[in-house]
């Protein structure tokens, strides 16, 4: 089965949207159900959605990228590093 991949914003919407389902009295099970999605999954996007805004939470997507593309500019120059360290000792 495909993975499909939400947005930011589709999360925070459908996150919102379950509140309201919850506020209503469905059960979790239920209103994931009517999500598509799995328990899990809810718990998961709650636990690193909720209480997000639209704009907070592309801001938390950028910034992630942004941290990743730099852990691995430090992991390259460290290696870099190591390499020149090794060629300059003398055997």
């Amino acid at each position: 089965m495909a993975r499909k991949r939400f947005t930011p914003e589709q999360i925070i919407s459908k996150l919102r949207e379950a509140e309201v389902e919850t506020g209503r009295g469905m059960t979790v099970a239920e209103v994931v159900r009517k999500l598509g999605i799995t328990e899990q999954t809810y718990y998961r996007w709650r636990h690193e959605y909720g209480g997000l805004r639209l704009d907070q939470a592309k801001r938390l997507k950028d910034l992630e990228r942004e941290n990743a593309r730099l852990k691995k500019i430090v992991a390259d120059q460290a290696l870099d590093m190591a390499i020149l360290k090794e060629a300059a000792s003398p055997n």
